[in-house]
């Protein structure tokens, strides 16, 4: 009888694998296989269309994935609802007049629906268009785990205190990713992402015209676009070394303090993570293994699955 009950349950389980992949919800590569095959390769094809129109987005559809992914459930593309009183994502400290790609995920997602409707959610779509975004620019790639559905609700709140700050010290990074699972080497690793894209001359003014552990000529230069008032839109590149690429020269301008942001520089300024930045500075296939690998967990945070939440119509309103 026994080994009829353990026979009986090992069939069950397999049946419920051919039924529904597995036991439990989970995130599988082949997520969309049957149910859109296509899907992959218009989210790709979408990536490349946008970074070659403005090289700039590839890193603005990565930075949508982050503000998302310490919870990816693509709450961070609500948008605001007066009549229903619902305030999302968007207007918090972090995101407010800093985020864009919006209209590149209604694009993809639009798509997505004419090839097949309702199957693919705008989590998954933000999870694969920085995979794309980052290989596109010329960094590593990685196997996205498919399967995530979107959220119902937003949390104002979680986005002014759970992201990270470009004015944060290391202990403050590293608490801030250690709320999340992260060590402080994949802190690190991730912090790589600003190896491309641009910020506003509000968040670097003080770091340029103030702090000492900067490069004199380096702080000069960037000075000429960051007045020590006014012009506090206008934009440098967070990499100056090579703006676009996506590549280690982030680290070796955090070595030659030239970190643009507080909180770059405070990665490499005499702490605990000094020898991991300049581990990466030196060695661009180790850093590009270790982004991977940590983008690869940040986009299994907090996932939705299996009949929690929906599957968006339109990325921007809930169903």
């Amino acid at each position: 009888m026994a080994f009829r009950s353990h026979y009986f349950n090992l069939c069950c389980f397999f049946v419920m694998i051919i039924l529904f992949g597995s036991c439990s919800a989970q995130l599988s590569s082949y997520y969309y296989a049957k149910t859109c095959p296509k899907a992959l390769y218009i989210i790709k094809t979408a990536v490349l269309g946008a970074v070659a129109k403005e090289s700039r987005m590839g890193a603005s559809l990565l930075r949508l994935h982050f503000h998302d992914c310490f919870g990816c459930d693509a709450s961070v593309l609500l948008d605001d609802d007066d009549a229903s009183n619902f305030t999302g994502e968007k207007s918090a400290a972090p995101n407010a007049n800093s985020l864009r790609g919006f209209e590149v995920i209604d694009s993809i997602k639009s798509k997505l629906e004419a090839a097949c409707p309702g199957v693919v959610s705008c989590a998954d779509i933000l999870a694969v268009t920085a995979r794309d975004s980052v290989a596109t620019l010329g960094g590593p790639t990685w196997t996205v785990e498919l399967g995530r559905r979107d959220s119902t609700t937003a949390s104002f709140s979680n986005a002014n205190t759970d992201l990270a700050s470009p004015l944060m010290n290391l202990d403050e990074l590293i608490s801030v990713f250690s709320k999340k699972g992260f060590t402080e080497k994949e802190m690190v690793a991730l912090s790589g992402s600003h190896t491309t894209g641009k910020a506003r001359c509000l968040l670097f003014r003080n770091r340029i015209y103030n702090e000492t552990n900067i490069d004199s000529e380096f702080a000069k230069s960037i000075q000429s676009n960051c007045p020590s008032s006014g012009g506090a839109d206008n934009l440098s590149p967070l990499d100056d070394g090579s703006p676009v690429i996506f590549d280690n020269s982030y680290f070796k301008n955090l070595v030659n303090n030239k970190g643009l942001l507080h909180s770059d520089q405070a990665l490499f300024n005499g702490g605990s993570m000094d020898s991991q930045v300049a581990t990466y500075s030196e060695n661009p296939i180790t850093f590009s293994v270790d982004f991977a690998n940590a983008m690869v967990k940040m986009g299994n945070l907090s996932v939705l699955t299996g009949t929690d939440g929906e599957i968006r119509t339109n990325c921007r309103k809930v169903n």
